[in-house]
């Protein structure tokens, strides 16, 4: 069951002077995002993740098109209570313990008062942030709001979780944490949907993903499926650094240390290269293939999207 679907959904903005400039912020989108899954949506800064979100969540109001979540249109008010949302940067009130501000967001969220004392507590186990619960939260450091945030998100047990940049501020242990976090509340059948520029966390937590560039969609699908896509490429151990030059101009990516070199190359070019190293009397020490990654296909996108607008 779609539990987020996008249907033509756009937003663009009158800029300059006198506002006559017509800037798009967000192509239309279609997307749906099933039930059960995590979902990441990817891109660059100002590719138009943040703008999605808020008109996901009601903060602004698209040009066009429209949205529903859990079946319903994003402005019907029943959708607040059924859904979690971390922004960006949010702003929380500075002298405020963390045990305070979520007493508050539960009062808000409608958590019944016998059960609140409970859930603030058990939120704030879930990220870590027992230790500090009656720290002020002007005396905590970026990566610990960054966790009271992703606590007043969970709090009342929504069944759908919006994060944006969730790991921003984050040390690796942080990292691993809200990682482990996020993959808990899946486990629980809850839908996340999130928007980063970490790949590598995109690529470790998420069933399937979408990459967004300069407001439009370059591609969606599972991480295996759209590695698939990328060119194959293969690594190549030798000692011969006089075969360098030859095998850079295959458009190989060569890194000598000291008598070794690491070539990396397109696998259509293997043959070659290897014909390349048997002439210079290089001494071969491994081929291995080289699994593609997100990453490369998040830059080979973006780069044949740049080349779309420089041709338009």
């Amino acid at each position: 069951m779609p539990v987020i679907e996008t249907f033509a959904l756009e937003k663009s903005y009158h800029a300059g002077f006198w506002r006559k400039r017509r800037v798009s912020g967000l192509k239309p989108l279609n997307l749906t995002v099933e039930a059960g899954e995590v979902f990441g949506y990817l891109g660059p800064n100002g590719a138009g993740k943040t703008t999605t979100l808020k008109l996901l969540m009601g903060l602004i109001f698209p040009s066009g098109g429209s949205a529903r979540i859990l079946g319903m249109e994003t402005a019907d008010p029943h959708v607040k209570s059924l859904i979690g949302f971390l922004p960006e940067q949010p702003y929380f009130y500075d002298y405020l313990t963390a045990s305070e501000l979520l007493d508050y967001y539960a009062q808000l969220s409608g958590v019944p008062g016998q059960q609140r004392t409970r859930r603030v507590q058990e939120a704030l186990a879930r990220v870590g942030m027992t230790q500090s619960t009656r720290t002020q939260l002007r005396r905590l450091s970026k990566g610990m709001l960054q966790r009271v945030g992703i606590a007043q998100a969970i709090l009342h047990d929504p069944k759908v979780v919006f994060l944006d940049e969730p790991m921003s501020g984050l040390d690796p242990l942080g990292r691993r944490e809200v990682r482990d976090l996020i993959q808990g509340l899946k486990d629980e059948g809850k839908t996340i949907f999130f928007s980063t520029h970490i790949l590598s966390d995109a690529e470790a937590l998420c069933d399937r993903v979408a990459i967004l560039h300069k407001g439009e969609l370059q591609g969606v699908g599972a991480v295996e499926e759209l590695t698939a896509r990328t060119q194959s490429r293969v690594e190549i151990l030798f000692h011969g650094l006089e075969a360098i030059t030859l095998l850079s101009a295959l458009g190989s990516e060569c890194h000598a240390t000291g008598e070794m070199v690491r070539a990396v190359i397109a696998e259509s070019q293997q043959d070659e290269a290897l014909d390349t190293l048997r002439r210079q009397g290089a001494r071969l020490v491994s081929l291995t293939p080289v699994r593609a990654t997100l990453e490369d296909y998040f830059i080979e996108r973006l780069q044949k999207a740049e080349k779309v607008e420089v041709g338009r």
